[in-house]
């Protein structure tokens, strides 16, 4: 079993920067991947970044490639997720999630463990 708890939200104007924090405790083996969704009221979860955990390979959607930057800290048991040049489309309930699959997968679905999420909101 692996709890995820997620930190770093808050509340920006355009253009800044945060950095999102998620911990598990529990195991996070060598084949997981870890990843990043966020959620606006009334619409669907959408993926963000994702992890794996032993290469540290990396996957974005178009919409943040090149502003949001997903790392983690094995000896910490967390992942990251930089966000730059924050855009007003950006805000939403941002959730930490971990897969057991040993492919990457963009879908809700293929995720195991969830977060309970922290708020981004990006208002000018």
């Amino acid at each position: 079993q692996v709890q995820l708890a997620e930190s770093g939200g808050g509340l920006v104007q355009p253009g800044d920067s945060l950095r999102l924090s998620c911990v598990a405790s529990g195991t996070v083996y060598s084949n997981d991947f870890m990843g990043w969704f966020r959620q606006e009221p009334g619409k669907e979860r959408e993926f963000v970044a994702a992890i794996n955990w032993r290469l540290a390979k990396t996957f974005y959607p178009e919409s943040v490639k090149g502003r949001f930057t997903i790392s983690r800290d094995a000896a910490k048991n967390t992942v990251y997720l930089q966000m730059n040049n924050l855009k007003l489309e950006d805000m939403g309930v941002y959730y930490c999630a971990l897969s057991k699959s040993e492919y990457i997968s963009y879908h809700t679905g293929s995720y195991d463990y969830w977060g309970q999420g922290t708020q981004v909101t990006v208002s000018s």
